[in-house]
């Protein structure tokens, strides 16, 4: 089987999965707690911080990092456009 075959079946595979799942919040509740726990650990390593402050510090974290992955994929998008710019000359 072909890398692209393996692809498209595992997506038919995904959807046809997430089509019989109820209760999808109960489904990613455990990756959604470890990925907020991050950004916490992040910021209070040692957890000394009075919680809500913690709490908000994590927020600053996380936006933090949600707007570096934003400015890596339009860096990637860029390029990629260059690359097809520079291929149809």
């Amino acid at each position: 089987m072909t890398p692209a075959q393996r692809s498209r079946r595992a997506r038919v595979a995904a959807h046809a999965s997430w089509a019989n799942t109820a209760d999808r919040a109960a489904r990613t509740s455990h990756g959604t707690r470890a990925f907020l726990a991050r950004f916490e650990q992040q910021v209070d390593p040692l957890g000394q911080l009075d919680p809500r402050e913690r709490e908000v510090r994590a927020r600053h974290a996380r936006m933090a990092y949600m707007l570096t992955l934003a400015e890596r994929s339009a860096k990637a998008r860029r390029r990629k456009l260059d690359e097809q710019n520079n291929t149809k000359r």
